[in-house]
């Protein structure tokens, strides 16, 4: 069950602050440094750690479901956000779809990245141990999968996640400020799909909806992009 953990928990610590660190790495490209200021554009997971979104929650969800139905299958959690202050990117308006789609672009690419990874690992499994051997494979699959889930998740057209910055930013001005007005309640929202709504609605789960219409047939696709057939 360590191994387990420690390759669930690695894998989603990895997804969220490599995440976190591209809207780092997009902003200082397009001319805003205020995350290199404060030491936030770094590939260090420390720099962006949130001691209850990224380790307190997401240990939680998971020593639990492994202690009452042995398996993991839900993840939540988050980073510590990058501060970008848009108005100093050198295109406010395109600077802010760049930056906010960083994020989610890191996850997929990292998701192809470990399905390539996981041939390399094969291909060494005479010289590794077998415990070794099925401990990054596992790892590997747990990062496709969670990659995948993050990035399809902060595309959600909901200021303030990814994909509602996107939306905003392509927008016509009045339909852009009538959709950033609603990032306020934006995370209330979220955190209403993803927990209020599916106890006050049984059998309606907007969560595993976008992981059974978007997500899994994503992770199918990268599956088979990167040479290992069908992914579920």
């Amino acid at each position: 069950m360590i191994a387990e953990i420690t390759a669930i928990a690695l894998a989603a610590i990895f997804a969220i602050t490599l995440h976190e660190a591209a809207h780092g790495y997009a902003a200082r490209a397009l001319g805003d440094d205020t995350a290199y200021l404060l030491g936030r554009v770094s590939l260090n997971p420390l720099r962006h750690v949130d001691p209850v979104g990224t380790l307190l929650l997401p240990g939680i969800l998971l020593v639990t479901q492994l202690l009452t139905i042995g398996r993991v299958e839900a993840m939540f959690g988050w980073a510590k956000p990058v501060p970008v202050d848009f108005w100093r990117l050198r295109n406010p308006r395109w600077g802010m779809v760049l930056v906010a789609a960083a994020g989610p672009g890191i996850n997929f690419a990292l998701a192809i990245g470990f399905g390539f990874a996981a041939h390399l690992v094969t291909a060494t499994d005479a010289m590794v141990p077998d415990a070794a051997l099925d401990w990054v494979l596992r790892f590997c699959a747990l990062s496709m999968l969670y990659n995948v889930i993050l990035a399809c998740f902060n595309l959600l057209p909901i200021p303030p996640l990814d994909g509602g910055r996107i939306l905003v930013g392509i927008l016509p001005a009045p339909l852009a400020r009538m959709v950033a007005s609603t990032e306020r309640f934006g995370l209330l929202i979220v955190i209403g799909l993803l927990f209020l709504v599916p106890y006050l609605v049984p059998g309606f789960d907007p969560l595993r909806m976008l992981l059974q219409a978007v997500a899994l047939p994503v992770l199918d696709a990268i599956f088979t992009l990167t040479g290992h057939g069908g992914g579920r």
